[in-house]
């Protein structure tokens, strides 16, 4: 307890009120010293350093400092060679894995570092896609696809869970094909705005 009054001390002696009203005060002790402030010079110190203490702009926390866009991008490029780390040790039928390869190919292009990149990190909802694709959706479905084929192996005659896996790569693939669509889309509306400007600019 008594550290936590020390440590309220020390933030109030740092404070911008403290300061404010220690310059007003100092500024009344100067009326002191003139021989403006009379015998009530302990008045006016006190009511100077008040008024600076009132006046002084509040305290404001820092914000917290979130990781920027090109920086989420990033470590979700990190993440995805994890992945790959991961999918190159997991036997797949052929069907699954060429849709697995063409996802991860996808993927892959849009992490690339440079321009690519770049243009993927201004569209905060790609951002968030392409990362519910790399750390939750493949993975679940290639992990969900193996436990399920043991159980069918002990269980025959069930429905092949290769259906299953290939159906949610192809909707994944699907996915990743319109986030690469929008984005080229923002890309021309952006090469068609520039010749807007040139058409109109003076010559």
């Amino acid at each position: 307890m008594a550290t936590s009054r020390g440590g309220a001390v020390w933030a109030y002696l740092d404070s911008r009120k403290n300061l404010t009203g220690s310059a007003c005060g100092l500024a009344g002790v100067v009326l002191t010293f003139t021989g403006v402030a009379g015998p009530y010079w302990p008045v006016v110190v006190a009511g100077l350093y008040g008024a600076g203490a009132l006046l002084a702009p509040p305290e404001r926390p820092a914000p917290p400092d979130f990781p920027d866009a090109s920086a989420q991008v990033r470590e979700v490029r990190g993440d995805f060679d994890r992945l790959r780390a991961y999918l190159a040790d997991v036997e797949l039928p052929p069907a699954a894995e060429g849709r697995l390869a063409e996802l991860t190919g996808l993927l892959g292009a849009l992490l690339e570092p440079g321009w690519v990149a770049e243009v993927l990190a201004a569209d905060p909802e790609g951002v968030h896609a392409v990362s519910r694709a790399v750390r939750q959706d493949v993975p679940e479905a290639v992990d969900a696809y193996v436990r399920t084929r043991w159980w069918t192996r002990m269980t025959p005659g069930q429905e092949p869970p290769e259906r299953h896996l290939e159906r949610q790569l192809t909707l994944l693939h699907q996915e990743a094909e319109r986030l690469a669509g929008r984005l080229r889309e923002t890309e021309a509306r952006r090469q068609e705005s520039h010749t807007r400007y040139l058409e109109d600019r003076p010559g």
